[in-house]
C-alpha cells in the first residue's frame, strides 16, 4: 500500500481545542496508556472530518489498526458533540441579532432505494436533513438534529422548535419558500410565476438577504466527511454538531 503525506486547511488553534477536550476526558475516564498520544488523536479526528480520510487510510498513516481509528473517531465526535449548544442555549446569541437567516441543507447518505424515508425528492438523492440559523452575516450561529432527507423543511423546523422559539424571542427570520406558513416572523418570498412587479421585487431582495445563509452551507460543506457520509445515520448528528463545535473553536 502507499503511503503520502497530506495537510489540513485548519488552524492550529482547531487542534490546540481538540487535544484539550481530549486530555480532559482522558483524565476524566482515568486512561493510563493509549496507542496515539491525546495529540494524534487529534489531528487523526481532525483528519477525518475536514479531510473525509477513511478509517483505512488512517490506520495506514498513523500506523494503528482500522478498529482503534474506530474507537478513537467516535470518543472524539463524542467528546466534541456534548459542547455543542442546544437551541435554548443558541438563543441567547440569537437574540442580539437584528434578524437570522433560517434554511435546510441535506447531508449525502450511501442509503438504497428501499430506504425511502431518507430520500428527499427535491434533490433526487439519500440524505439526512439538517437546518441551520446563520446571522445577517451568513456566519454559521447553530445547527440542528439531522433527520431522514424526506422530513419537509417546515415540518422540521418545527420538530426541533425553532419556529416557536424564535417567536417567543420575537426575531425576524429570512427563509425560502419550503418555510411558507411557519408564521409572520418568518419572512418568506412570494410564490407564483405571474407576480406584480412590486412582490417580484421584494422576491428579489429577500433573496439578496437570504443568499449570504449559503454561506453556512459552504462551512459545513468545507468538511470533506459531510459530502458523503457512510457512517450509521445515528451518528449523522454528533457528527454535525461536532463540526459546528470545532468551526466555532476557529473562528
Amino acid at each position: 500500500m502507499l503511503v503520502y503525506p497530506s495537510s489540513i486547511d485548519l488552524s492550529s488553534r482547531t487542534l490546540r481545542h481538540l487535544t484539550r477536550q481530549l486530555a480532559a476526558h482522558r483524565r476524566e475516564i482515568g486512561t493510563r496508556w493509549r496507542r496515539l498520544p491525546v495529540g494524534r488523536q487529534a489531528l487523526l479526528a481532525l483528519a477525518h472530518l475536514r479531510c473525509g480520510d477513511t478509517y483505512a487510510q488512517l490506520a495506514v498513516g498513523f500506523e494503528i489498526g482500522i478498529a482503534t481509528v474506530y474507537r478513537y473517531m467516535r470518543e472524539a465526535v463524542e467528546v466534541l458533540a456534548a459542547q455543542a449548544q442546544t437551541l435554548a442555549e443558541a438563543m441567547t446569541t440569537v437574540r442580539t441579532k437584528a434578524y437570522v437567516i433560517l434554511d435546510g441543507t441535506l447531508l449525502p447518505i450511501d442509503r438504497i432505494a428501499a430506504d425511502t424515508p431518507y430520500y428527499s425528492g427535491k434533490h433526487k438523492r439519500h440524505g439526512m436533513k439538517v437546518q441551520v440559523i446563520t446571522d445577517p452575516f451568513g456566519r454559521l450561529l447553530w445547527a440542528s438534529a439531522a433527520l431522514p432527507g424526506s422530513t419537509h423543511d417546515l415540518t422540521a423546523a418545527r420538530e426541533h422548535g425553532i419556529i416557536d422559539a424564535l417567536a417567543t424571542a420575537g426575531l425576524k427570520c429570512w427563509a425560502d419558500k419550503a418555510y411558507q406558513g411557519a408564521g409572520r416572523h418568518v419572512r418568506v418570498p412570494f410564490r407564483g410565476r405571474r407576480l406584480k412587479r412590486w412582490k417580484r421585487r421584494h422576491n428579489s431582495t429577500h433573496a439578496k438577504i437570504r443568499c449570504l445563509g449559503e454561506q453556512a452551507m459552504a462551512v459545513l460543506k468545507g468538511w470533506r466527511l459531510l459530502r458523503k457520509l457512510r457512517c450509521s445515520t445515528n451518528r449523522i448528528t454528533n457528527i454535525v454538531k461536532a463540526v459546528v463545535v470545532l468551526h466555532h473553536a476557529s473562528t
